[in-house]
Formats: structure tokens, sequence, C-alpha cells
């Protein structure tokens, strides 16, 4: 097989948002096709009727577009010899009942009648005898005809069968895996006869994967771990109908840093779901970049990469063995890198921030960004994580004062601080030159063996911006003017 000839598939269910794990898979199966110059496939599985929520698709598919994963072809894309893309209606032209009606006819799947209750039974007696949980053949020691009566007996009752797929005992599915090397899971393992089409006519997914990744020529799958035990079961459909088995690479559990356990959709003590990122400020750059990371190494030390790097230097052979460990804090830095990495460009998200916030319009933007690019910068942005922090940090004191308290009242009452404050605001009425350097040169010259330090700038700075704490004063002072540095030390 050429490198021309791989084709790889991210096929996510319409059931929520994109989850960090789920980006990863396609990531990953993303950097995989591009580096070896392949086809990328996204296929939608939304054969779980109840699970589907409302625009799931769209927003798994707006935000691998957020992220920069493009694909070659999928329900937007569709090349008219493997469409379409999506399993319902693949499943409603009868892609899949074709091949259940082979497996019917060879007599390796059959119809089960057994009622949810029947198998709970036999589970709850399984759970008794300390047995693992494994299906019961109800037709054992029947000829094809007499199971073939006891389909319309059943029928007649009414019952619906769901079609079962026949496991054998002594089979060992063995695959030499991408991440894990070489893996095998005896038959026993699976836990018997398991169902390829519910009763409602829907195939389930390990039967719709098999076929649709034979029909449309996957020849790599890469996923999560968690899906190490559907693989044998998937081996044995494409046993069963003859069919070459695609390359398997099961990357990597996820774990939380701080809780030490898998990443779980249950985890309320970290963010999981690329749009609260998104919502938050995080750069897609960053958030392909650290995400890239989680089960990967590089050669080097180096950690910020473009997506481009990454596709040059993508090497399957370095997914790592080892559980990936989801830090957030580590996140929050690869996105300030890119932050700073990447300004220009993030000066106007940062203005939308502020927009958004109440604090300022987009029209001011527009009409002062050298002025915003410059607050932005004495705001501090190289050190925020996120590009939503900025607007704490902008607000006071450029866009509103806070408030006077006893605490910061008690700083300028006395009458050395309000001389001091006096003797600054008349040296900076007569400056013409209203520049951090020469606001610095009248602080440096009120300065005596007596008032210095804390004693010198903390008045000063709460008579002009309310705060003891805050961004470089004489900067503030220079870019806020002095009309409005005067005014606020006259309000006090």
């Amino acid at each position: 097989m050429t490198e021309k000839d791989i084709r790889v598939r991210y096929a996510p269910s319409p059931t929520g948002h994109l989850h960090i794990g789920n980006a990863r898979t396609a990531i990953f199966n993303w950097l995989y096709t591009r580096h070896f110059n392949g086809t990328f496939v996204i296929r939608i599985e939304d054969t779980d009727t109840a699970r589907n929520v409302e625009d799931g698709e769209k927003s798994q598919l707006d935000n691998l577009a957020w992220l920069g994963i493009d694909w070659d072809e999928g329900p937007d894309k569709p090349n008219s010899k493997y469409a379409p893309y999506r399993q319902s209606e693949r499943n409603n032209q009868g892609i899949y009942q074709k091949y259940i009606n082979e497996l019917l006819e060879k007599g390796i799947a059959y119809k089960s009648y057994k009622t949810p209750e029947q198998l709970n039974v036999e589970r709850e007696a399984q759970q008794a005898a300390k047995q693992a949980p494994h299906y019961i053949y109800e037709y054992e020691g029947l000829t094809n005809e007499e199971r073939e009566n006891k389909y319309q007996e059943y029928e007649a009752q009414g019952l619906k069968p769901v079609i079962r797929i026949h496991v054998s005992e002594d089979v060992v599915y063995k695959w030499d895996d991408i991440v894990k090397g070489k893996m095998e899971i005896a038959s026993k393992e699976i836990g018997g006869d398991w169902v390829i089409q519910k009763a409602d006519g829907m195939p389930t997914y390990n039967f719709a994967v098999v076929v649709d990744d034979h029909l449309m020529d996957i020849t790599h799958v890469l996923r999560g771990d968690d899906h190490v035990s559907n693989t044998p079961k998937q081996i044995g459909v494409y046993n069963a109908l003859g069919w070459d088995v695609p390359k398997f690479g099961h990357m990597t559990l996820i774990i939380n840093t701080e809780t030490g356990k898998k990443l779980s959709k249950r985890d309320e003590s970290i963010l999981q779901f690329i749009e609260q990122y998104k919502e938050l400020g995080y750069l897609p750059e960053a958030m392909i970049n650290f995400i890239g990371l989680l089960g990967w190494s590089p050669v080097g030390e180096d950690e910020i990469f473009t997506k481009e790097e990454f596709v040059n230097m993508f090497d399957p052979k370095r997914l790592s063995k080892a559980p990936a460990k989801f830090d957030a804090k580590k996140l929050q830095w690869v996105n300030n890198q890119w932050i700073r990495k990447s300004l220009d460009s993030v000066i106007p998200k940062l203005a939308d921030e502020l927009v958004k916030a109440g604090v300022a319009t987009s029209g001011d933007y527009q009409n002062r960004t050298e002025w915003y690019k410059k607050m932005f910068e004495i705001a501090g942005v190289d050190g925020i994580a996120y590009t939503q922090e900025i607007v704490p940090l902008a607000t006071y004191p450029f866009f509103k004062l806070p408030e006077m308290n006893n605490e910061l009242r008690e700083v300028v009452s006395s009458d050395v601080a309000k001389q001091l404050i006096s003797d600054f605001a008349q040296q900076l009425t007569n400056l013409q030159d209203v520049s951090a350097d020469n606001v610095m040169s009248i602080i440096r010259s009120l300065q005596t063996e007596q008032l210095r330090g804390r004693d010198l700038w903390n008045p000063l700075r709460v008579a002009i911006t309310r705060a003891i704490q805050g961004p470089n004063l004489p900067e503030i002072v220079a870019l806020m003017g002095k009309e409005w540095t005067l005014k606020n030390i006259n309000d006090l």
C-alpha cells in the first residue's frame, strides 16, 4: 500500500460538544493523514438516536474547524463513491441490512427473541455464581429447521428480535496495534454472542463501524484506549464477511493531573470541552498544540509548535503507551506562549472581550486601535492565560476607577500625602510632553529621604487610579493623558 492509499476517519456521535478526548482523536487522525498525504474522512455515527442532540453534528464540525482541522470528505464534502456520511442515512438506504442478511443466510448471525426481563434474570444468576457476564445461546442443540420454527412461534407472540452474531469459543483475535504493539484477546472475553442489529432495525456501533470502514476503504483506525474491547468484536465481523482488517491503533487514556484519575465528563474539577476553552479565549493554535502533546512526544525539548510543524514531524512510533496527563496549568502556559507569539492577531480578540463584557465599544476600538494596543501592553497582556483575563486588568483604571474605601482614603488623608499629590499635580500641569519618562522624572523629583518607596508611590497611585497596586503608573498617566489624571486628582 502506498502512502497516498491511506484513508483515515474521525467518526463522532452528535451527542454533545466536542470533548478534549475526542478532539485528540480527531487531531491525531488528521496529523496521521496529513503527514502521509492520505485522505481524512469525517463520518457521523448517529445510530444511537436516544442520545443525539439538536445541532450536535454542527457543534462537532464547527469546533473542529475552529481548531484548524480540515477534512477531505464528510457530510458537507461528499464523494459519491462513499456517500452518504451519516450512519442514519446509510441505514435508510439499506447498506447495513444487506450484510446482516448475508450473515443470517450463512448461519453466522441469528434472531434472538429474549426479553430484557429474561436477560436480567440470566445476568443476576451469573453474578450469583460469580461468573463473567455472558450471553447464553437459546437455540443450543436445535437444528436450523427447528430454530426457524422457534422464530415463527416468537413472531406469532408479537415479539421483535434483535440480531446477534455467533462468537466461537476457541478463537483468539490478534492484531499489531500502532500504539500498543502485539495484542490478542480471546473470544471468551467478549461476553458471548452480541447484538449487531437492535429491535428497531438500527445496527449497533460495532457492526455499523465495520461495514462503513470497509465500504469507505478506511485503512487505519486510530482511536482511544477505551475502544480496545471493541476491537475483537469488530475483527470478528471482518472475518465473518471475508474482509481485510484495517490497521488499529489505540491511544493511551488521558488522566487529570490533579486527581490522577481518567478524564471523565463527570469530573467537574476541570473544563473538558473545546467550546468552554473557546469562550474563555484560548487560541485554537494553543489548543491544538497542547492536545497534540497528550500522548505523543516530539524529538527534542521544544513544546511550542505550529500545525504545519506538527504535520512535518509527526511520527506514529512516538505515540506513548503511558497515560497522557492533562495539566490545566500547562495548557494556560501554552496559551500564554501563543498570545505572546501572535499578539498582533490577538489584539482584536482582546478588544472583543471588553466589548462582550460591556466595558468598551467596537467603534471605540476601531477609532483608537493604537491606543488599545498600548493599553493592553500596560495592563499586562503578556501575563494572561487566556483573552478573557484581560477584562479585569483593562477595566481598572483604563475604563473605570475603583470605588474609594476607608483604606484608600487613609492613604491620601495625611498632610504629607496631600502636599505630595498637590506638588505632583502642579508639575504635571506645567509639563508639555506627558511621556512615561517625564512623568517618572516628576515623581523622582518629589522623592526625599523621608518620602520614598510606598510612602511616595501609594498616595500618587491612589489619587490617580484609586488603587494601591496596578500597572506601571507613569505609563498609565502617559497613555491616559494630563486631563484625565488631573481630573482624578481633583475629584478626590
